[in-house]
């Protein structure tokens, strides 16, 4: 078996489409067929079902995809590390996040990184937290920072911030920090959330919070961007619930109001894969 089969096969399995994927390869489509069915007899399984208008991953094939992913970007990001290590630099490290990571957290570790890692690059990519989660157990990512209950068993997760929340109203509404004394004040009002798909638990504390003061909040609208939000409710279309945190870096024309006495708060967390062996998040890692 030779790299070039797994590379054929990869282009398959993400095209589903002999004639695409020898496009993509830049072979001929039969010549593309006859190493994927050179493939499957050297691994002794079928990979694809196949009929005139339609390819399919079998069970063995979707389990050998996630494998051929992972292989194959190891080997690119093995490339890029080598070439920064050539020019005098440890490496790259890759940096997944959340917007209310970049307000305090991430600028830190930053900092520190750039004072006693100066030969460390970083990247740095905005993500949601299932996203994060994905791109690091496949070594795409080194480190993420996270809103999460629990993550997968090979990875580990650190608290990194412990957070309260806020509620988000334009700066024209009647109730500001001197009256405002609940929640329940707004059981009337529009609300504009984070989506599940942001993070399902983040939603559900958010959805408790409103429950614990008597009310199901009117969803109107939702979002994974701090900015849309923010925004939204700028135009007066409804009010949020967020991370305090999330107060700083922005100048626009709402109200951040600390919801007191709630027994809910957030965690910011960071993630990673123990065994990632890229050398730079290893000298990173006690800077967290």
């Amino acid at each position: 078996m030779e790299l070039r089969h797994l590379i054929y096969f990869q282009a398959v399995a993400e095209e589903l489409n002999y004639r695409k994927a020898a496009e993509r390869l830049f072979i001929s489509q039969p010549g593309l067929s006859r190493q994927i069915k050179l493939l499957e007899e050297m691994l002794g399984v079928q990979l694809f079902e196949r009929d005139k208008k339609h390819v399919e991953l079998t069970t063995v094939g979707t389990f050998l995809k996630g494998e051929v992913d992972f292989i194959i970007n190891h080997l690119e990001s093995t490339k890029s590390q080598l070439k920064l290590i050539e020019s005098g630099k440890v490496g790259e490290l890759r940096i997944g996040f959340l917007g209310s990571a970049s307000n305090r957290v991430l600028p830190d570790l930053l900092n520190r990184i750039n004072y006693q890692q100066p030969m460390i690059t970083t990247s740095l990519e905005e993500l949601s937290n299932s996203v994060q989660v994905e791109m690091i157990q496949k070594d795409k990512l080194d480190l993420g920072f996270v809103r999460l209950a629990s993550v997968p068993v090979d990875l580990e997760m650190k608290p990194v911030l412990r957070d309260s929340f806020s509620l988000v109203i334009p700066k024209d509404h009647p109730i500001d920090q001197r009256n405002f004394e609940s929640v329940s004040q707004f059981e009337d009002e529009l609300f504009i959330l984070f989506s599940s798909d942001y993070s399902n638990y983040y939603y559900e504390q958010i959805m408790s919070i409103c429950r614990d003061s008597g009310f199901s909040p009117k969803i109107r609208h939702k979002s994974v961007h701090a900015l849309t939000i923010f925004r939204l409710v700028e135009n007066g279309l409804g009010v949020a619930i967020v991370p305090t945190s999330l107060k700083d870096g922005y100048d626009l024309n709402v109200r951040f109001m600390e919801i007191p006495g709630i027994p809910q708060f957030t965690e910011l967390s960071v993630i990673w894969k123990p065994e990632n062996r890229n050398p730079a998040l290893k000298r990173v890692l006690p800077l967290v």
